[in-house]
């Protein structure tokens, strides 16, 4: 029997967190049923363990997939995706401050009103300041880079459809990136304003360098956007260029200026030379990607799958 609602929880060190966020879960009732999928992205803690124990004494259906390794939030989410049999599929994080109700009123709204995906937004949110700038920061990011609607409000606690997330779960590439992936695949799009509970206990795996990952996967695996940029900037520079070599040699002509030196020179030289080390860096990311993916880096390797008789 096909559930009305699939919960996709990605984990990683959440033996303190886990237990209270399932059995919360558990307890909504949601007509036509609901399932969860718990996806263990290669945490070296007790989170395995807790979730055996609560797949012993399920009330509803568990599917526990385990990571042979740790590959990623967003890699964990779409293999929760590839699990989910739910009509309607919402991931929400394993800290519990995406509360389960409140993910019940997204896939409310998504039936109600037809859309394909609900992201909730916050009036307020209880991160670190770093990681409020940082989600500020991607959005602002992704209205530049992606084909959304401009301010429109991506988050992490979304509900999809079956549809969507069947499509967005057949990419293969090894740096997924999920919205825009989810843009690749629809415009049918909805916002709903939840709320964003304080941390209970634990500490967040979010740090600046998964950050930077996440900005880097938007920029370069979703479009040519920064090669263009590179292009501009040369452009730039060859013309402020030739307008300094036309200034040097008026002045040469006109015997007018000062004498250029040593340190003219290297100034000129470190500046084009770290604007062309930039341009290779940006190009080499690119070429690096498309070896790994033809290569065919693994996007995640599932270790096992187990599910609970509730």
């Amino acid at each position: 029997m096909t559930p009305a609602l699939s919960f996709v929880i990605p984990l990683y060190f959440s033996a303190e967190t886990i237990q209270p966020l399932v059995k919360e879960i558990e307890a909504l009732t949601i007509e036509g049923g609901h399932e969860l999928v718990l996806v263990n992205d290669g945490s070296r803690d007790a989170t395995a363990g807790v979730c055996r124990e609560l797949m012993r004494d399920a009330r509803i259906p568990i599917i526990f997939v385990n990571h042979a390794r740790n590959f990623g939030e967003h890699n964990a989410v779409l293999t929760g995706y590839r699990h989910a049999r739910g009509a309607y599929v919402v991931n929400l994080d394993d800290d519990g401050q995406n509360p389960p109700a409140e993910a019940v009123r997204l896939w409310q709204h998504a039936k109600r009103e037809g859309l394909d995906v609900v992201y909730g937004h916050y009036g307020k949110k209880e991160h670190a300041v770093w990681r409020n700038l940082g989600s500020w920061l991607t959005n602002r990011i992704t209205d530049w880079v992606l084909d959304k609607p401009k301010g429109f409000y991506l988050s992490s606690f979304r509900c999809v459809s079956a549809f969507t997330a069947r499509e967005v779960a057949a990419h293969e590439g090894p740096y997924p990136y999920i919205d825009g992936l989810i843009l690749q695949v629809t415009q049918n799009l909805g916002a709903l304003e939840v709320h964003h509970a304080g941390r209970a206990m634990g500490e967040s795996g979010y740090t600046i360098r998964r950050l930077v990952r996440l900005w880097t996967s938007t920029f370069v695996n979703f479009s040519v956007m920064p090669l263009r940029l590179a292009t501009l900037l040369g452009l730039i520079m060859a013309v402020v260029g030739l307008t300094g070599l036309a200034v040097v040699l008026y002045l040469r002509l006109t015997n007018r200026g000062p004498d250029y030196g040593w340190g003219s020179l290297m100034g000129a030289l470190l500046v084009f030379s770290g604007t062309q080390l930039v341009m290779l860096g940006l190009i080499g990311e690119y070429i690096g990607r498309m070896f790994l993916t033809v290569n065919r880096r693994p996007q995640s390797v599932v270790r096992s799958v187990e599910r609970s008789g509730g």
